[in-house]
């Protein structure tokens, strides 16, 4: 699931809770206390510098905890001890449940991951006769072709409400798939909603009564719970956000199949025993390892073997780096929820795994960190001689460049945008790279088809696949400092034909060209208003040739479609555009939900005292802060359940009522403001001079 980036956290001191490394069975420690160490290191560095809250992780090998630690700090900026038994959402990571789960299933004889998902759920339909090719095993490694995910309503605050696994199905039908099922893998969050519901219907339980009936009581986990369960949310990590004060109400990530699952770091690794095949009495070896198969090589993949991605069943790598350079198989499962970030890698060979959760941050900072200590633990009981230093990099020496290449000029998308590229005596310009994480730079062109960039670390080319697409291959090694370096490797763009519309449609899109629409059907206490940028806001953006929106392709006055059939991990999360006019007001239909254009957002009433009423649609309503109530007070009588939030015109967030509990905010200058609660539900507003 997706990460919101988070400013650094305050400097903090560190108090950890680390068991002493015992019963491992192997050599004596080269150096006592190393992972110790590298473990504390890395939860400073997380908390002081990635926008962490609170860091948990522990490391099992040969059955037994050998490491256990935590570090926190409170909203006051005080270090605190973080209990073994503190619960974290692990996001994705519950994507490994769902697909043991299934596994589980099959060895009983009730699935058979290779027959169409449509003989377990045979009312699943879509609006694609390629459905019906869909089989399971596709599910779980990604390749099924489903635009990928329906997050509306999914991520709420002290709220089980499961209106998007319910809906899951409705929503398909109405949808085509972007690919031939098995053409390729990249990341699909509704493929494990619907192994979710594969297990209910085959199982006939819910599905955390199966978790609990199958994999928490056998194992004796305690703490692995889902929103839907009872249990002391007490032991939740708290949750917070920049610029609210104190803790959120409690996050439910209410698509338990594809991320809603809680954990403590020390039950994940007792699970991953059941992942790596030392729980027969669970799930078998054989199909442990048939979850370690290299499902990503059986469709159009990037050529690299060493990368951070490559997908098996439910696994995001089954030949996790650097662990490779040591002779050494490694897995890896990450995870994202707004508030919630995890991972787990476990060695499947030598009997060993370990899991770092936190609450803030990024599964990518969790991964890296998490890998970099389970190597310190295998020099530290002698499995490998010695950590090997990260590779360097020096700037490029640009060389000639074959005049072919400048064919590859022209115009390429990805899901949400487009990008111009232009080649010119041996350089590209690029903007930012991997969501801001490759920053803008020029690339010189230094041979072998390839294209370096000014700091050394990242190359592009341009690949040309089977399935008749061209794209820019990128592989970068990425620097995060203190915690170390990791290697990608995927396709950024794919290159776009021509798109020839005529006067009167283009006419249609060169007027919502930088218009934004407005999210109506989202819950007052989701939180996507911690950043609604991010998926409540959709701006309309134009190519330059005027063909092309948001990266989907413009099929008349009314409607474009997503074309982007990228492998990995940017073609995830594709949506098509559909606008209808009613009443004189536009509204746009992407990704299951409704908007509406800025052009029916009126300014809030700037004098003294307002009501604004939640319409019998239940819409959230939108306004924009006009003049006369820019730099005033607004104070706000809440209905039960109701909530408002307000924004600068950028996005960045003022006050969120239902996250911080207050009930007044100060008004800024074209900001944006949005009241939402039940259908006709009535807030009384005032407004004052500052």
């Amino acid at each position: 699931m997706n990460t919101l980036k988070r400013l650094g956290a305050a400097a903090i001191a560190a108090l950890m809770l680390v068991l002493p490394v015992a019963g491992v069975g192997a050599a004596d420690p080269k150096d006592a206390g190393l992972a110790d160490r590298k473990a504390r290191e890395a939860a400073e560095v997380l908390v002081r510098d990635y926008g962490v809250n609170s860091v948990q992780y522990a490391i099992r090998d040969q059955g037994k905890v050998v490491l256990s630690g935590g570090l926190g700090v409170t909203a006051d900026g005080k270090r605190e001890a973080v209990s073994k038994d503190t619960m974290f959402g692990i996001g994705s990571v519950s994507k490994v449940y769902s697909t043991a789960a299934v596994l589980m299933l099959a060895e009983a004889g009730k699935v058979d991951i290779d027959r169409p998902l449509t003989d377990y759920i045979p009312d699943f339909q879509m609006a694609d006769e390629r459905y019906k090719q869909i089989t399971t095993r596709m599910l779980m490694n990604h390749s099924a072709g489903l635009y990928g995910s329906h997050y509306k309503n999914s991520m709420l605050m002290a709220d089980n409400d499961s209106q998007t696994y319910d809906t899951l199905l409705e929503n398909l039908r109405n949808e085509r798939l972007k690919s031939d099922p098995g053409e390729y893998s990249v990341y699909a969050n509704d493929g494990f909603q619907l192994l979710q519901l594969l297990v209910e219907r085959v199982s006939g339980l819910g599905y955390s009564e199966y978790l609990d009936r199958y994999i928490s009581a056998p194992l004796g986990l305690t703490f692995t719970k889902t929103p839907l369960d009872t249990f002391n949310r007490a032991s939740l990590s708290s949750a917070r956000f920049p610029g609210i004060t104190g803790d959120l109400p409690d996050e439910n990530a209410n698509i338990l199949g594809t991320g809603g699952l809680y954990s403590t770091a020390e039950e994940v690794t007792l699970f991953s025993e059941v992942l790596t095949g030392k729980r027969p009495e669970l799930m078998s070896a054989a199909s442990a390892l048939a979850m370690q198969a290299k499902e990503y090589r059986k469709g159009v993949w990037v050529e690299d073997e060493t990368n951070t991605y490559g997908y098996g069943l439910g696994w995001d790598s089954v030949d996790l780096s650097p662990f490779d350079q040591y002779g050494i198989k490694a897995v890896t499962k990450g995870g994202d929820t707004i508030i919630y970030h995890s991972a787990l890698v476990s060695l499947p060979e030598e009997g060993m795994s370990i899991a770092l959760l936190t609450s803030g941050g990024s599964s990518i900072f969790n991964t890296l960190a998490a890998s970099n200590i389970m190597l310190a633990y295998l020099q530290e009981t002698g499995r490998i001689a010695e950590v090997l230093p990260p590779p360097t990099f020096e700037a490029p020496v640009k060389v000639d460049m074959p005049s072919e290449l400048l064919e590859f000029s022209g115009l390429y998308g990805t899901v949400g945008s487009t990008l111009k590229v232009s080649i010119k005596d041996g350089e590209i310009a690029m903007p930012g790279l991997l969501s801001g994480m490759i920053p803008e730079q020029n690339y010189v062109y230094t041979g072998d088809g390839e294209f370096t960039s000014e700091d050394g670390h990242t190359l592009i080319s341009f690949d040309e696949q089977t399935n008749g697409h061209t794209y820019i291959r990128t592989r970068a090694n990425l620097e995060f400092p203190g915690l170390g370096q990791t290697l990608m490797a995927y396709y950024e763009y794919q290159k776009l034909g021509e798109n020839v519309l005529s006067p009167e449609v283009s006419k249609v899109w060169q007027q919502r060209d930088g218009k934004t629409y407005y999210a109506l059907d989202e819950k007052i206490n989701s939180l996507f208003y911690l950043a609604p940028p991010s998926i409540l806001w959709k701006p309309i953006v134009l190519d330059e040739g005027g063909s092309y929106a948001n990266g989907t392709q413009i099929k008349d006055a009314n409607h474009a479609v997503n074309i982007a059939e990228i492998p990995v991990m940017n073609g995830r999360d594709a949506f098509d555009l559909s606008f209808r006019q009613q009443d004189g007001v536009e509204y746009l239909l992407a990704d299951a939900r409704t908007y509406v254009s800025e052009a029916a957002v009126g300014a809030i009433y700037g004098g003294t005292a307002s009501r604004v009423t939640i319409p019998e649609s239940g819409y959230v309503r939108w306004f924009k802060v006009g003049s006369e109530a820019a730099g005033k007070m607004m104070s706000v009588q809440l209905p039960a359940g109701g909530g408002f939030a307000v924004y600068t015109a950028d996005g960045a967030l003022v006050e969120f009522s239902v996250a911080s509990g207050n009930r007044a905010a100060l008004l800024p200058e074209n900001g944006v403001i949005v009241f939402g609660g039940q259908a006709g539900d009535m807030f009384e507003i005032k407004l004052a001079n500052k």
